[in-house]
């Protein structure tokens, strides 16, 4: 069995920057679902740090285009230097989301880390969003659409200089996996900032194994691979518990080829875990996938070799 370095899960309870209700109770759908216990069973040093706190949703409509902009600020400070603390400590953080704006934080904090290493910067971003809307084009205000663009320098500056300066990364270094739903002023910033987008029509064309190898180009030893998968990134028939589910996405057998290929590279240094919706979900069930999932990240192989 691979060795891997020790691994903290942080909370982080809010649905700030969705349009529904209920990704606050992602946490601990998936320590229902048995995350800790799965990852201490496959050899792994693991550690609960329990859940951030901050702000109550206020749940108020948009303002100058944003919804909740100040919370989302908040959390995503708190989701910041968490993440920082563990990275700083040799520890592979998984931020158990919450809504997908909470990336902003823990991307600016992987990003500020590799520059101090002198690390690149791989992110596989596996959703069935760009999320690259900003206030002009958003048709809600809500940030967890947002927060690649913000992560690319558009956006609030308070959000896109969460770390100090403005871009926290470099378009060139996202790779977008799974997309299949994508608003029309947002096909247009992601052609500008030539982001790479593996969309389900393409791998339709060339299957998920060639699509992975292309997303895994140039990931070697001096590479940190930051995994942010939003649990929408799945069909819905195997995980129904998000608030915007899309049909057509990765079946179990791709999701977990996807998984795989990614521990295989053995550089996975940080996780986030986003848009789980118990209130939505049929018995723990998208729990219980992505928990699945999350091992097969960590070495669970589905193959026999």
């Amino acid at each position: 069995m691979r060795h891997f370095p020790p691994v903290s899960l942080i909370g982080a309870p809010t649905d700030i920057g969705a349009g529904d209700r209920g990704a606050s109770m992602g946490p601990e759908a998936l320590r229902v679902a048995g995350i800790a216990e799965a990852l201490h069973a496959r050899g792994l040093d693991i550690v609960d740090r329990g859940n951030l706190f901050g702000p109550l949703n206020p749940w108020l409509p948009p303002s100058a285009g944003y919804r909740h902009l100040n919370q989302v600020i908040e959390w995503n400070r708190e989701v910041m230097r968490a993440v920082a603390a563990e990275l700083n400590i040799r520890r592979v953080p998984i931020l158990l989301g919450g809504d997908h704006c909470l990336a902003i934080g823990s991307i600016t904090a992987v990003a500020a880390h590799c520059r101090a290493q002198g690390m690149k910067l791989r992110i596989l971003w596996l959703d069935a969003h760009a999320d690259f809307n900003t206030s002009t084009i958003t048709p809600s205000g809500n940030i967890h659409g947002m927060p690649v663009a913000c992560l690319c320098g558009q956006g609030p500056r308070e959000l896109t200089e969460l770390g100090g300066s403005a871009p926290a990364v470099d378009a060139t270094c996202i790779r977008q996996i799974g997309i299949r739903s994508v608003d029309a002023g947002e096909k247009r910033l992601v052609h500008d900032v030539g982001l790479s987008i593996f969309d389900m029509r393409y791998i339709d064309e060339i299957g998920m194994k060639r699509a992975m190898e292309e997303a895994l180009n140039g990931v070697d030893d001096d590479t940190h691979l930051h995994v942010s998968f939003d649990v929408d990134f799945l069909d819905p028939d195997i995980a129904p518990g998000v608030g915007t589910t899309i049909p057509g996405g990765p079946n179990y057998r791709e999701a977990q080829l996807v998984m795989e290929m990614i521990a295989d590279t053995g550089r996975m240094g940080s996780l986030d875990i986003m848009e789980l919706n118990p209130a939505l979900d049929n018995r723990n069930q998208t729990a219980r996938v992505a928990v699945d999932l999350v091992e097969s990240l960590f070495g669970k192989s589905t193959l026999m070799r």
